[in-house]
């Protein structure tokens, strides 16, 4: 039965992939403004030099072609070359990837202990005034756009995976919240306090258990808001990460690159969601 379940999370997940580069490098190439390229504008280029630049989009005109052929190539190891940027997407990926996936990581554990140590603070006080306080103070950080974090990070010298936590935490807390809340109108934890069990014990006893599975599962989709906030902190902040070639690759129109940068995330996104979702069927069959 596992081994079922992960072999379709796995086929999903190439699926998923294959058709969101597709969508990407699709949308790219309809997109208004495609043919034109600033570079040509260079007083100092030459026709050959502008012949050049006009012959490397007219190739990714035919978007099916295109994309079986990067499909070929990927297959032998080789993600392209970035029009925009001149260099290998491998290369470009092996060194810029390692500083988002710190950026990201930090910012899911920041982010996360945050929300469980006040998840799990409002639970044991259950104190009226201090859960109107983390509601309000959560409802006025989701207000404000991850552009101005990213801003306010760099005004202020604070870290970029703070930054990324402040983005996660209060749309996280808010889903755990409303979980544990759940869980502590279940029958067997009303019972359990009935008898006079200590709250700590009915917390970490009872209600994580209860739900454990759908915390995973929350803090899997937590990782593509994580990378999603990782592009704006990226460009704003001026790190060298995946986030902020993203941007690049946005606004140069640069369809190599932000083709493998959709099937990398995508990748990672469901890699994690589908991990939350095998450890949590592993642990709903425990507890059965």
């Amino acid at each position: 039965m596992l081994r079922r379940k992960i072999a379709r999370h796995g086929l999903i997940l190439v699926a998923t992939a294959l058709l969101g580069g597709f969508l990407s490098a699709a949308m790219v190439r309809l997109a208004p403004g495609f043919d034109t390229d600033e570079a040509a504008l260079d007083p100092h280029l030459n026709s050959q030099s502008i012949q050049a630049l006009r012959q490397a989009r007219t190739e990714q005109h035919n978007i099916f072609r295109f994309y079986l052929h990067s499909l070929r190539l990927a297959l032998h190891g080789d993600l392209g070359t970035s029009i925009s940027l001149k260099q290998p997407v491998g290369a470009l990926f092996q060194d810029r990837f390692p500083l988002t996936l710190r950026l990201v990581s930090l910012g899911l554990l920041m982010g996360w202990a945050a929300v469980m140590a006040l998840v799990f603070t409002t639970a044991l006080l259950r104190v009226t005034a201090y859960d109107l306080f983390a509601i309000f103070l959560t409802g006025l950080l989701i207000c404000v756009p991850a552009a101005v974090l990213a801003l306010l990070s760099v005004l202020w010298n604070i870290p970029g995976a703070l930054a990324i936590a402040l983005i996660i935490f209060p749309r996280d807390y808010r889903y755990a919240r409303n979980l544990v809340n759940k869980a502590y109108s279940l029958p067997h934890i009303v019972t359990a306090r009935a008898k006079g069990l200590s709250e700590l014990r009915i917390l970490f006893w009872h209600v994580v258990p209860s739900t454990g599975p759908q915390l995973l599962a929350l803090a899997g989709v937590s990782v593509s808001l994580a990378i999603g906030a990782a592009i704006p902190v990226e460009a704003l902040c001026g790190l060298a990460g995946i986030g902020q070639l993203a941007w690049q690759a946005a606004l140069a129109r640069d369809l190599p690159l932000l083709m493998n940068i959709t099937v990398l995330v995508t990748l990672v996104t469901l890699l994690a969601n589908s991990s939350a979702d095998v450890i949590g069927h592993v642990w709903r069959g425990q507890q059965a």
